[in-house]
C-alpha cells in the first residue's frame, strides 16, 4: 500500500516535540532527559558531536515519518539547528 494512501494523524503538538527531541538526545548521549532543555546548545551544552546529531536526525524522521508523509531534515539545513529549540522550530515548521 503506498505511504500516501496512509490516514494522517495529527500534527504533534510542541511539547510532543520536545519530549521526542529531548529523550532521543537523552539516549544518544547519555544523559538524563532533564539535562536537556530548549535553550540547550547541542555542542556546548550537551556536548553533542556530528555523528551525534546525524543519530538524532535520523530518530526524528523514523518517527516523525508515521505522521508526516515524507518527513526528512535536509543536510543543508542541519547546520543551521544549533539548539534544541532550532530543532523544535524546525520540526513544528514542517509538520504543521
Amino acid at each position: 500500500m503506498p505511504a500516501e494512501t496512509h490516514v494522517r494523524q495529527s500534527p504533534p503538538e510542541r511539547e510532543e516535540v520536545f519530549d521526542l527531541i529531548r529523550d532521543q538526545l537523552a539516549d544518544i548521549l547519555e544523559l538524563e532527559p532533564s539535562a536537556v532543555a530548549e535553550s540547550s546548545s547541542f555542542v556546548d551544552d550537551l556536548g553533542a558531536d556530528s555523528l551525534a546529531l546525524i543519530e538524532l536526525v535520523e530518530a526524528l524522521e523514523e518517527e516523525l515519518s508515521d505522521r508526516t508523509v515524507g518527513f526528512r531534515i535536509e543536510d543543508e539545513d542541519l547546520e543551521d539547528l544549533k539548539t534544541v529549540r532550532d530543532a523544535i522550530d524546525y520540526v513544528m515548521e514542517r509538520v504543521g
